[in-house]
């Protein structure tokens, strides 16, 4: 077993006993309070804590491959958000967040950065699908609040496809991995939707560059939505579909070198998302200028037109791309 899955394995494993003991305390003072004649039965033992009510269940984040050897990709039109982070060398690398409904595979799933760490605190204990990591991170991804799985430890999730060569063939069932999504209120993004505030500007393309990726989203009045093109080429997935977010966040934030280097000597960027800065929204053919705002690694994001009204994005699929300030 590979050291990623057996720090994980551990982790587990401790969290299972500790979880252990508490259902044994709390077994045990429902018998006391049953042999004492307490309340009646609420009808609720047994339920999951997103029957409970009010309660949320946890997202599925995925690390998605964006280099050219990894496309065309799968899956990717069934996430909420796509966060788009540059990584080493210039290059480019996919979070993709799942909540309201699963393909039946995603990929290629690559490695997880530090970075992620700090953008995934925004929700409750999401489950964050990945390759593996260096060993440097473990001990940081074993400490974060958040369910982290590999193939070294969730291995009837994952699979080897046979149309591209190795590390870019490794995919996941999303169904197989979690179970059922958890629906839209799991999505603590701190983003609204609605109807678009007055202003903007008319936008038929914005190009995002990185120093080694580059991501074209052109307005299609026809679809209502953005289609991507990365690096010169139209972004389209194993099935034929197109990707085509309804609202492009283009988020300006610190990228700083970070502790840890890949294993060619290049120093991993590391993003900052929380602070604030500004942004540009583009929906509905248009573009928006915009700041954004989230306080503490446990908050989402909001963002307001500069006269401080709130940004609602278009109902749909958003791709956040982070840029330097």
């Amino acid at each position: 077993m590979g050291t990623v899955s057996m720090r994980l394995r551990a982790r587990r494993t401790r969290r299972r006993a500790t979880t252990g003991m508490v259902l044994a305390a709390l077994t045990a003072g429902a018998l006391l309070a049953g042999c004492s004649g307490g309340g009646p039965d609420d009808g609720r033992q047994g339920e999951s804590p997103s029957e409970r009510p009010g309660g949320v269940g946890s997202v599925l984040a995925v690390k998605i491959d964006n280099v050219g050897a990894a496309r065309p990709q799968t899956g990717l039109d069934a996430a909420d958000v796509v966060y788009a982070e540059q990584v080493e060398g210039g290059l480019s690398r996919l979070m993709a967040v799942y909540a309201t409904r699963f393909p039946d595979s995603v990929g290629p799933v690559r490695s997880a950065r530090e970075s992620d760490l700090e953008l995934l605190r925004q929700f409750d204990e999401p489950t964050l699908a990945f390759s593996g990591a260096q060993s440097k991170l473990l001990p940081l991804i074993d400490r974060a609040p958040l369910e982290a799985r590999t193939p070294g430890d969730a291995g009837a999730a994952y699979y080897r496809g046979t149309d591209k060569p190795a590390p870019h063939n490794l995919y996941l069932r999303p169904a197989k991995l979690v179970g059922s999504p958890p629906g839209a209120d799991a999505l603590t993004t701190g983003f609204r939707y609605g109807r678009a505030p007055a202003g903007g500007t008319p936008e038929d393309s914005r190009t995002v560059r990185y120093p080694a990726a580059r991501f074209t989203f052109t307005w299609s009045d026809q679809e209502r939505r953005w289609l991507l093109a990365m690096d010169g080429r139209d972004a389209v997935l194993t099935d034929g579909a197109r990707v085509a977010p309804a609202t492009v966040v283009v988020q300006h934030v610190t990228i700083r070198q970070s502790r840890f280097r890949d294993y060619l000597g290049n120093n991993t960027p590391y993003t900052e998302t929380v602070g604030s800065g500004k942004a540009e929204v583009l929906r509905d053919g248009r573009v928006f200028d915009a700041d954004w705002e989230r306080g503490t690694p446990a908050d989402g994001t909001t963002f307001t037109t500069p006269d401080g009204t709130p940004m609602n994005f278009a109902e749909g699929q958003v791709w956040v791309l982070y840029v330097t300030k």
